[in-house]
């Protein structure tokens, strides 16, 4: 299967995740391990609702997210 992301797809994954790393860091969990167990499990708990994160990183799906992530690693390697 392959997956395509547009640039509007791109821009809005890097902005939901920075968005829920800094609502995570604010509420005083490990954003990485929250972030991961996330994308893994796809268990919203994994996610805070402090700031509405929980429902901003919900409106992608998951392995759009783990592209970007993946992609912005490889990229500044």
């Amino acid at each position: 299967m392959k997956f395509n992301v547009s640039e509007d797809d791109k821009n809005k994954a890097e902005d939901i995740l920075v968005y829920v790393y800094h609502a995570l860091e604010e509420k005083g969990y490990n954003p990485i391990n929250q972030m991961i167990g996330y994308i893994l499990s796809g268990d919203p708990t994994y996610i805070t609702s402090h700031n509405n994160a929980r429902s901003k990183i919900r409106k992608m799906e998951r392995d759009d997210l783990l592209e970007e992530l993946l992609k912005s690693y490889l990229k500044n390697k």
